[in-house]
C-alpha cells in the first residue's frame, strides 16, 4: 500500500467513527429505554413481579428526560424570545 493511501484510510475510519457517535448521541435514550424494558421483562418472568413493575417504569422516565433535555438544547441553540 502506498503511503499516500494511509491518510485517506484514517480519514475514512474517523468519518465512520463520527457517524457512529452521532447515531449514539441521537438514539442512546431509546437504546437505554429498550434495555430497561428487556430487564423489566426478565425480572417479571423470573418471579420478581414487583421489581419488574418498578423497572418497567424506567423506559418512560428515560424517554421523558431525554425529550426534556433535547428540548432545552434546542431552546439554547435557537433563542427567539
Amino acid at each position: 500500500m502506498p503511503k499516500s493511501d494511509a491518510p485517506e484510510k484514517n480519514f475514512k475510519k474517523k468519518s465512520i467513527l463520527i457517524e457512529k457517535m452521532k447515531f449514539l448521541e441521537k438514539y442512546y435514550p431509546v437504546l437505554l429505554a429498550f434495555l430497561s424494558f428487556l430487564y423489566s421483562i426478565y425480572l417479571w418472568f423470573t418471579g420478581n413481579q414487583m421489581e419488574g413493575i418498578y423497572v418497567g417504569l424506567w423506559p418512560v422516565t428515560i424517554l421523558a428526560f431525554a425529550i426534556a433535555i433535547r428540548q432545552r438544547r434546542n431552546d439554547d441553540k435557537n433563542p427567539e424570545a
